[in-house]
């Protein structure tokens, strides 16, 4: 499945981490955001100058770092201009060996929820034609709707060889608003946390996209570090499950935090960073010509501080 794909490369780069590509127009540095001011549209200069700064990432760390997770809203911010270069970083990415986690918390049912399994995981025929729109290897979607929601996502799954990751317990501070809410079953007694049932409905879907390599399925599960206690315990109760962790850095987990997401191989998570990778040279305060220079830097400080904690075989 997908995740082994994703597993292999997380060996091979010796990296269990993935940068967020989420590129607010302010972090673009200045000498590119130039290049492109002739161009009378606003809305396709920025989209250009944010591939071009999604491409200097990417050379930077294609070769430490085994993926990458665009965010669609910042990508849609900029118009189908911004959409035209969502799909070229993905393009881009998977030529340089990169997974790619298309960051879109879909959530819908039926029909609509096949389309958005269509347009980021599968391929449409037309004109006599079977094309990919997007191509991503995996996609994040909200479970909140249930099975309903999650189904129609399986079939793809299985025969383009994707992934999703469901969201359990973000990172947000409010997420225990109603992911910590307790359930109580018809007698009254407790049957654990929201969050906790999510995750269980997670094993259960990916038994219809079992792994063959490393035992996780293709149905993953969004677990954020600034609550590790909760990353741990699920780890322990999510065997099959493979995690995207996000939260550290900007948003205040470390490697010590996240160390409970991982099995005894020190495989089973990916953690994600965006702006302290992406916006490392302003953190510097370097030239920002070298601004993916300092993205490589961050990126492999951040890789060992993970590894100090974890035994990554």
């Amino acid at each position: 499945m997908s995740f082994d794909k994703l597993i292999d490369r997380i060996k091979e780069t010796k990296n269990p981490t993935v940068a967020g590509l989420d590129p607010a127009f302010s972090y673009v540095p200045e000498y590119i955001k130039a290049k492109y001011a002739h161009i009378a549209d606003p809305l396709e200069a920025a989209a250009k100058a944010v591939l071009e700064f999604n491409c200097g990432l990417i050379d930077a760390l294609c070769d430490i770092v085994p993926a990458v997770k665009p965010q669609a809203a910042y990508y849609e911010m900029y118009g189908w201009y911004g959409m035209k270069t969502f799909a070229e970083t993905i393009s881009y990415a998977q030529k340089k060996g990169m997974y790619v986690i298309a960051d879109g918390k879909r959530n819908d049912i039926g029909s609509t929820m096949e389309a958005y399994a269509t347009a980021h995981l599968g391929q449409i025929e037309l004109y006599g034609k079977k094309v990919a729109p997007f191509g991503a290897d995996a996609l994040t979607v909200n479970g909140y709707l249930g099975t309903d929601g999650i189904k129609p996502l399986l079939a793809p799954c299985a025969e383009f060889d994707k992934g999703i990751f469901v969201l359990v317990k973000t990172s947000n501070p409010s997420s225990g608003e109603l992911q910590d809410r307790k359930l109580y079953n018809k007698k009254g007694s407790p049957s654990g946390n929201v969050y906790e049932v999510m995750g269980a409905m997670c094993e259960s879907w990916g038994e219809a996209v079992p792994g063959s390599k490393y035992g996780y399925s293709g149905v993953g599960a969004v677990v954020g570090a600034t609550y590790p206690e909760q990353l741990a315990e699920l780890r322990g109760k999510l065997p099959h499950t493979f995690f995207l962790v996000p939260g550290y850095g900007a948003q205040g987990g470390g490697g010590k935090g996240v160390a409970g997401a991982f099995d005894e191989n020190g495989l089973g998570a990916i953690v994600n960073a965006s702006r302290s990778i992406i916006c490392a040279y302003k953190k510097e305060g370097c030239d920002e010509k070298e601004y993916a220079a300092a993205a490589r830097r961050e990126a492999i400080r951040m890789r060992d501080d993970i590894c100090s904690y974890i035994n990554l075989k």
